[in-house]
């Protein structure tokens, strides 16, 4: 075999595992759905045109089981079909000192100490037995009423199940 042979079989050969990464590449990127979220804000003008219950996830950056959620359990393709399909989704970080204004009301930061505190819209959407805790996910239905209050780590099943559970349940 002369040489200009072989550079034509090792040129043929990287073309076609070129080609080969190039598709496996295409394929990972071209099936994932990103999951929308909303603000609470947009949800008010969101439900008088099309109800949806509303998904509400708080959760702190320092809370290692709200970490774990936000890369495990919303990252699952069939919850973030079904949040996109069925739900408004808010994701919230209750040390947020950011206003909030939602269901005609307005809700603010409460700082608690050196630069500690809690939003008031946590207080109102995840205490539950008199404490917030976090990871805390909070269903509502189109009139604002909790549906659905539950403050630790849920796994992808878990969560599947009382998505469904609620959107029956409506």
């Amino acid at each position: 075999m002369n040489n200009s042979t072989k550079l034509k079989i090792m040129l043929s050969f990287k073309n076609r595992v070129l080609l080969f990464m190039c598709g496996c590449f295409s394929l990972s990127f071209s099936q994932t759905e990103t999951l929308k979220t909303y603000t609470f804000e947009s949800v008010d003008s969101l439900i008088a045109n099309n109800p949806k219950p509303v998904l509400v996830f708080f959760h702190t950056d320092w809370c290692k089981y709200c970490n774990l959620m936000t890369q495990t359990t919303f990252k699952n393709e069939q919850i973030i079909k079904i949040l996109n399909q069925s739900f408004y989704f808010i994701s919230f970080n209750p040390e947020s000192q950011k206003t909030v204004n939602f269901a005609k009301k307005e809700f603010k930061f409460i700082p608690k100490g050196n630069r500690s505190g809690i939003h008031e819209i946590a207080i109102e959407l995840a205490t539950i037995e008199g404490k917030v805790n976090y990871p805390s996910t909070c269903i509502l239905n189109k009139k604002y009423e909790i549906v659905f209050q539950y403050n630790q780590y849920l796994s992808v099943n878990d969560l599947i199940k009382v998505m469904n559970s609620t959107l029956i349940n409506l």
